[in-house]
């Protein structure tokens, strides 16, 4: 089912926020008015693309990922993407193009714990790049690549970038850690 590019970017921002959200929140971070935002809202709770946990409070859901066309993780491929990898395939920290900080992640998990105490210029210098999306896409999770993408498009820097980018990396290695163990 097609839906318009309104509804898509509110999905999508819910998608990106992973947790209930208020109207009002999404409006501010979609850039609709308050009104906007809850029309389409109600528009997808109808067609169950969103729905309500608790009273005032919308998430996305299977069906409204399905719509974003994200692909489902089975225990296999959270697996995959969680394992260690090879110093050739690690996430390599620059300061800048040529400028190498001798820090790297062996895996999503190491990565969680180093983006939170790299500088905030390397985040910022790669971030711009699309390295982390690239990094994320060859260990195989175009879920978090394409989040990268969407916090990308919202121009964030310094410590905002850091602890938004943080917050969806971590809540996506403990989603793929709960996918995994069951």
């Amino acid at each position: 089912m097609s839906i318009s590019p309104v509804k898509r970017l509110i999905l999508e921002t819910m998608w990106v926020l992973d947790k209930p959200a208020r109207p009002a929140e999404i409006a501010k971070d979609t850039g609709v008015t308050f009104k906007q935002a809850w029309m389409h809202l109600l528009g997808l709770t109808k067609i169950g693309y969103i729905g309500s946990p608790e009273k005032g409070f919308y998430i996305i859901t299977d069906a409204g990922k399905k719509t974003l066309g994200i692909p489902a993780v089975d225990k296999l491929k959270a697996t995959e993407i969680l394992e260690y990898l090879p110093m050739d395939k690690s996430f390599h920290f620059y300061a800048d193009i040529g400028k190498p900080l001798s820090v790297f992640a062996t895996s999503l998990g190491d990565f969680c714990d180093k983006i939170q105490k790299i500088e905030a210029g390397s985040i910022e210098f790669h971030f711009h790049r699309g390295d982390f999306e690239a990094w994320f896409t060859c260990l195989g999770d175009t879920e978090l690549a394409r989040k990268t993408l969407l916090v990308r498009e919202q121009k964030m820097t310094g410590e905002g970038l850091r602890n938004k980018f943080g917050e969806i990396v971590k809540k996506r290695f403990e989603e793929l850690a709960k996918i995994r163990s069951t």
